[in-house]
């Protein structure tokens, strides 16, 4: 396998826009070894007020996520980008094992090292109560399909 996980910092508008979108698909796999593997080995997370430091402890954490947050659909959208740091913001919904729905909606900050890799991932989340009839995320499990509404479409 590669050590290089393109686009590659600097990042351009488009380049940072795709590296959303990869970590997004990512994310949505609900896999978690996949998605460590696009994290440095001693990557650093602050997510909520929980601290996690490389992947072995990103793939405990993930598995431990999404045994939890039941139905799990995400949607990030690029907020800022600058050199080697890209900003977004994402909402996702999900359900626990009483059948209770959520839509969590946050901020994270990343930086990555010259192979594309995610070094720092700081993540602040709110968790809002809501009805299942509420919910606007409806494609099937996996990759949001290419012409569902972003995350401003939806005026999240």
């Amino acid at each position: 396998m590669s050590d290089q996980r393109p686009p590659l910092p600097p990042f351009t508008l488009e380049t940072a826009a795709e590296k959303v979108r990869l970590a997004e698909d990512g994310w949505n796999s609900r896999d978690p070894a996949r998605v460590a593997l696009a994290y440095t080995i001693n990557s650093f997370w602050r997510n909520r007020a929980e601290f996690v430091e490389g992947r072995e402890a990103i793939v405990g954490f993930l598995t431990r996520k999404w045994q939890r947050e039941l139905d799990y659909r995400l949607i990030k959208e690029l907020w800022s980008f600058r050199e080697n740091r890209i900003a977004v913001r994402f909402a996702y919904e999900w359900h626990d094992d009483s059948g209770n729905w959520f839509r969590s909606y946050g901020n994270e900050n990343w930086e990555f090292d010259e192979h594309g890799l995610m070094r720092r991932r700081l993540a602040s989340i709110n968790d809002a109560p809501i009805r299942e009839t509420d919910r606007r995320y409806h494609w099937p499990l996996g990759r949001r399909p290419d012409d569902h509404p972003g995350l401003s479409d939806l005026g999240f």
